[in-house]
């Protein structure tokens, strides 16, 4: 079976000479750094070889809780934020058919706890009004505020609308081992849990039970999803010649055209269902590596729909950007242009070609445009999209994290940042224990 493979010769020739083997040194203590775990946050490396680790029975655990929730559910409400939702949504519309919420078809995955919206948790609420439907919560403290007020509301209208016993049956928790507010209330409710590992950031989560379950739930193969994963663990190994290895590769690509003033990296892709892949990608890169003012800024389009708004700037805008393009080399339906008897648009010429075709032929424009532009190019490619490949991207982004933000210098399994905006929030709510917070924020705002 072909493996995902990287082509950076569209953005090394933007490069001095020799300057992306001149890093081989770097990223290769970089990576032994992640092996050895003596890097910044080397408490936050169990991803790096969890691939390889899942057994077959926590795959049947898994799939197990996840056939309960399906045959006894309408509806499952994944309850989670960050990390704790993205790498599941990104898989499950990736497989999923892309007119699937218009078929009504059971179980339907629904993701909330990711906003504090209050128009769209009174629209969820009446959409599951009269359903059978279950929660699965994800939440390592069960304090985060968007995920806790969600699940409130959530299992109060489960428990209201199937009774306390039944909503049991159907909710379940990922969370922390032993402590914190989710574990507590799964351990007094008698839920069914899954761990979240201490060593295993959110954003690092897709292929622990965060990820996992609600895959399954969604009737994806979770076996082949991690089966890619493992495949890619392989292929970018420690001992893996430099000029072999794809993720070493990108983290070296990357991190020297960041040296040379390309400070935002864009993700793109001609496939619309892999839209929050992007998004996936995005916290992954953006949470890990922007730091000590530093990192590249993680951006992302949808092409051909984002040519005609982003199109323009990317080809004549400031040039600090680099693209990284991921292509399917083979679409998994095949649709033909048909032919017209007046003609009036002018494509005849396209009859009889696969839309896929014009497609490629679009991204293959795109990417001589935006190098002629002055955009260096990176192109990603798999062979189909389906759980497989999506494991093997999911692993490959992974590691070419966690190398690319050694290389940067910074700790890639922290987020200090993301403290800043709670400690105002709970201040300007006047939480309990905040108070002198909240006496000196109001003095802010006078």
């Amino acid at each position: 079976m072909k493996n995902l493979s990287l082509d950076t010769t569209k953005a090394v020739q933007f490069l001095n000479a020799d300057i992306v083997n001149a890093f081989e040194p770097k990223v290769k203590a970089a990576q032994i750094s992640l092996e050895e775990g003596t890097c910044p946050g080397n408490d936050f490396l169990g991803w790096l070889h969890l691939p390889s680790s899942i057994t077959a029975d926590f795959i049947k655990e898994i799939k197990e809780t996840a056939n309960t929730l399906r045959e006894n559910c309408e509806v499952i409400v994944v309850a989670g934020i960050g990390g704790s939702y993205l790498g599941a949504k990104a898989v499950i519309e990736a497989l999923s058919n892309s007119f699937a919420w218009l078929k009504n078809e059971s179980p339907a995955i629904v993701f909330a706890g990711n906003n504090i919206g209050e128009d769209y948790l009174a629209e969820l609420s009446e959409y599951l009004k009269g359903k059978k439907f279950g929660v699965i919560n994800i939440s390592k403290s069960g304090t985060t505020t968007e995920t806790a007020l969600t699940f409130r509301l959530m299992k109060k209208q489960c428990e209201e609308q199937r009774g306390k016993e039944e909503a049991k049956r159907v909710i379940v928790a990922i969370t922390d081992a032993v402590k914190g507010a989710a574990r507590a209330a799964a351990t007094k409710e008698g839920y069914k849990t899954f761990v979240i590992p201490d060593n295993v950031g959110g954003r690092f989560s897709v292929l622990t039970p965060v990820g996992l379950l609600p895959i399954a739930c969604a009737g994806f193969d979770i076996d082949q999803l991690v089966a890619g994963a493992v495949e890619m663990e392989k292929a970018c190994g420690v001992n893996v010649p430099f000029n072999e290895n794809p993720a070493a590769q990108y983290a070296a690509v990357r991190n020297a055209l960041y040296q040379n003033g390309k400070k935002i990296e864009i993700l793109v892709n001609y496939q619309p269902k892999l839209h929050f892949m992007s998004e996936w990608w995005k916290q992954l890169y953006g949470e890990s590596e922007g730091k000590e003012n530093k990192g590249i800024f993680p951006a992302s389009v949808d092409f051909t729909t984002d040519l005609h708004s982003m199109g323009q700037w990317i080809q004549e805008g400031e040039r600090s950007i680099f693209e990284t393009v991921i292509s399917i080399e083979e679409p998994n339906r095949t649709l033909l242009f048909p032919s017209d008897g007046e003609n009036l648009d002018g494509l005849n010429f396209l009859a009889g070609k696969r839309v896929d075709e014009v497609n490629k032929m679009a991204e293959l424009g795109t990417k001589l445009a935006h190098v002629d532009g002055g955009v260096p190019n990176m192109r990603i490619s798999i062979p189909k999209l389906n759980e497989f490949y999506l494991g093997e991207i999911i692993y490959f982004f992974e590691i070419g994290c966690g190398i690319s933000g050694n290389v940067l210098g910074v700790n890639a399994f922290n987020q200090p940042g993301v403290e800043a905006y709670k400690k105002n929030m709970f201040a300007l709510l006047n939480k309990p224990g905040y108070e002198a917070e909240s006496k000196a924020i109001q003095e802010r705002l006078k």
